[in-house]
């Protein structure tokens, strides 16, 4: 038995993470080129022209920005994982079951049954 919403929260933190990656991805990753190929690196404005920026720091945030993607597919994963290994759903007390074959009424008796 799996518990369903692990793997619900594991399904929807999973698509935060590409969906994040694919609509937002593409600013950050031309910084390792820019400053392996180049030196030099530039943050470009759709009204401006391009400014000299230090490196490091765009660096720092495409590894920001990828860290949290991993962190959100991650711990998807993760979820998904305890969904489909989980028994927590699946651990009901006796007295607490009812359905066809488990009645709650105090004049049930155990003849019944037969």
């Amino acid at each position: 038995m799996s518990d369903t919403r692990f793997i619900m929260i594991g399904i929807v933190l999973t698509f935060i993470g590409f969906l994040v990656l694919g609509v937002f991805g593409h600013d950050y990753q031309a910084a390792t080129l820019e400053s392996s190929q180049f030196g030099t690196c530039y943050e470009y404005a759709d009204d401006l022209p391009p400014v000299e920026i230090n490196c490091s720091l765009k660096i720092f945030d495409q590894a920001a920005f990828f860290g949290m993607v991993i962190m959100f597919i991650g711990s998807g994963i993760i979820a998904l994982i305890k969904g489909v290994r989980g028994d927590w759903d699946s651990k009901v007390k006796p007295e607490d079951m009812v359905g066809p074959s488990r009645n709650q009424s105090k004049d049930f008796d155990e003849n019944d049954k037969q």
